[in-house]
């Protein structure tokens, strides 16, 4: 079992797999499988300019508005065509489509999950309020607004802006405690799919 803590401030920032933004990697699974072979992986990104999202296929993508006036993301298609322009906001989508965001106003930041297809699948939500997640076996939290406390079986933590953690190893719950009624949090929950009853 492993539980990582983690500052955004201290993730270092890399370029795209397409060169053509910033990322803060938070989880990589498995470790260093890097952008190619990764099972599931979590990440901060920076969006300063207008361009293309890089292309993951076989991958499934959410990715939530953190800060900023967000963005407009189109598809070459012509098929997706969304405003993601609300404080936490998500959009879920394929990382086989290619994708051109156009900034609405100014630089944004975003969070990011993407999961292989077939193998697992994730679940975002925003937390406003005193709650206990469901069991998973992976997943992150991210302190947004205001400080929370995480209470595990075995340790607790709190999680103040911009600090989270994220866990892996074998299903669990958290107990989340937020110190005041304007606080949030995001909670990512990931879980394998089930083989044997994708095949069924």
């Amino acid at each position: 079992m492993t539980i990582t803590s983690f500052a955004i401030a201290d993730l270092a920032p890399s370029p795209w797999k397409n060169g053509g933004g910033e990322t803060r990697e938070i989880v990589c699974q498995p470790a260093g499988a890097g952008t190619d072979a990764f099972g599931w992986r979590a990440s901060i990104a920076t969006i300063a300019r207008n361009g293309a999202f890089s292309i993951f296929p076989g991958v499934d993508r959410v990715t939530v508005l953190l800060r900023g006036a967000g963005v407009r993301l189109r598809s070459t298609d012509g098929l997706i065509d969304h405003r993601l322009d609300a404080p936490l906001s998500s959009f879920a989508f394929a990382g086989d489509v290619a994708i051109e965001a156009e900034l609405l106003d100014g630089a944004c930041q975003d969070f990011n999950v993407m999961t292989q297809r077939g193998d697992w699948r994730s679940r975002v939500d925003v937390i406003r309020h005193a709650q206990m997640l469901a069991a998973a076996g992976q997943g992150v939290l991210l302190a947004i607004d205001g400080d929370w406390r995480a209470e595990g079986a075995t340790r607790n933590f709190q999680l103040s802006v911009d600090h989270g953690l994220w866990w892996q190893g074998q299903p669990r719950t958290w107990s989340l405690q937020p110190s005041d009624e304007k606080g949030a949090l995001l909670a990512v929950l990931i879980d394998a799919v089930d083989q044997e009853a994708r095949r069924a």
